[in-house]
C-alpha cells in the first residue's frame, strides 16, 4: 500500500512517514506541504491512499480532496486533523472522502489506512458520535442516565447488535478498551449484559 501524506508542518508529516512506515505493509511514495502540492503529486504518484491535514493555508486539505476526488472518483482521501469541526466533518462527508481522524489518536492511523485500503470508510471515536446529527437523525441523549457522549455512542452500537470485536475496528479502540467501557456503561445503568443494554437503548432513547 503507498500514501501520499501532506500537511503543512514538515514535522508533523516526518512524524506521521514514521508511524506510517512502522507497518511493513505501508509505503510512503511522498510528502507534501499544502494543497497545491497534494493536487499536483497525486496526479504524479497516484498513491492508493492521499493521507491529509486539513487547515494548510489559504487552501484547505478539503479544497485538494474536492479537486481530486473530482479526477479521480475512486480516490481514496483520509483527512487527518487536530479540529473535530462540524463544518470540517461535514465537508469531508459530501465530498465523499474515506474517513476523518484526529491527529491525537495517532494509534488508530495505521488501522484506518488499512481499513480505508480494503473499502471501509472511517470515522475516529469523537466524530462517529456526531455522524447521525448530520443526516437529520438525532441520536438519544443518554446524558440523565450518567453516560458521556462517548458511552452513548457504544451503547447505539450494542444495540446494532456488532460484538466487542467488531465495535472496537469500528471506532479504532482496542477490544479491552471496549470491554472495559461496557462494563462501566453496565455498572451506571444497574443493567446485566448486553440484551438489557439493547432494551435499554430502544425503550429509554427512543421510547420516551
Amino acid at each position: 500500500m503507498t500514501v501520499l501524506i501532506v500537511d503543512d508542518d514538515p514535522l508533523v508529516s516526518t512524524s506521521l512517514k514514521t508511524i506510517v512506515e512502522a507497518d511493513e505493509e505501508i509505503s510512503v511514495c511522498g510528502t507534501g506541504g499544502s494543497a497545491a502540492d497534494a493536487a499536483r503529486l497525486y496526479e504524479q504518484l497516484v498513491p492508493d491512499i492521499l493521507l491529509m491535514d486539513i487547515r494548510m493555508g489559504k487552501q484547505t486539505g478539503l479544497d485538494a480532496g474536492r479537486e481530486v476526488i473530482s479526477r479521480h472518483h475512486d480516490a481514496r482521501v483520509l483527512f487527518l486533523t487536530t479540529f473535530a469541526d462540524d463544518d470540517y466533518i461535514i465537508e469531508a462527508l459530501r465530498i465523499g472522502a474515506k474517513g476523518y481522524l484526529l491527529k491525537q489518536n495517532f494509534e488508530s492511523i495505521v488501522p484506518a489506512l488499512k481499513a480505508v485500503y480494503a473499502g471501509q470508510t472511517v470515522f475516529g471515536e469523537d466524530i462517529v458520535a456526531k455522524i447521525p446529527s448530520y443526516f437529520g437523525h438525532v441520536p438519544p441523549d443518554f446524558s440523565a442516565y450518567g453516560l458521556t457522549e462517548k458511552e452513548s455512542g457504544l451503547l447505539a452500537l450494542i444495540a446494532e447488535g456488532l460484538s466487542n470485536k467488531e465495535i472496537a475496528s469500528r471506532v479504532f479502540l482496542s477490544e479491552g478498551t471496549v470491554r472495559n467501557s461496557i462494563s462501566a456503561i453496565l455498572e451506571k445503568l444497574h443493567l446485566r449484559g448486553r440484551t438489557q443494554l439493547a432494551v435499554f437503548y430502544y425503550k429509554c432513547g427512543y421510547g420516551r
